[in-house]
């Protein structure tokens, strides 16, 4: 990764729109050369895809929780099959496998409270490996739209 890489990360992850051209002259590039580079990030795996932002709640989904799991027995068929089920509901939008004292961190997005206990009591509880969980309704959720290589120090601005 370099500068120029670095560029063309931060440009597309602020607008994944961006045709070859305008990413290009918005760097001051001939479209050939951001072409290459462009795609050379596409294949080494640090652009893994485009995506859509959509506003949850305009599509009836407006709330959402953090859901920490709890399951028993631990092993790695136990945990890929909790995680393919999660994966599986359609109010799912991320699974995390965790360290500590929860094993799962499922972000959910729902129409409304009754929504949300249905889900829990009549899908997730009735899992045999579920032995608990905590429910962390979202008030607010903001994320970083883009985010910079590190440095190779590991160290941002190499401090």
């Amino acid at each position: 990764m370099d500068e120029l890489d670095s560029a063309i990360l931060r440009e597309l992850q602020a607008d994944a729109r961006l045709t070859n051209r305008e990413l290009a002259s918005r760097l001051g590039l001939a479209p050939s050369t951001c072409l290459v580079r462009t795609r050379a990030l596409r294949e080494r795996g640090v652009l893994t895809g485009f995506h859509a932002q959509v506003d949850l709640a305009k599509i009836g989904r407006g709330v959402q929780a953090l859901i920490a799991f709890t399951i028993r027995p631990l092993g790695r068929d136990v945990i890929r099959g909790f995680e393919t089920f999660a994966l599986a509901q359609p109010e799912v939008l991320a699974v995390f496998v965790l360290g500590g004292s929860d094993d799962f961190l499922v972000h959910v997005a729902i129409p409304t409270i009754s929504d949300m206990h249905a889900l829990l009591m009549d899908r997730f509880s009735k899992r045999k490996e579920v032995v608990g969980f905590r429910t962390s309704i979202i008030y607010e959720h903001r994320r970083r739209l883009s985010i910079d290589p590190a440095e190779p120090d590991g160290v941002p601005g190499g401090v």
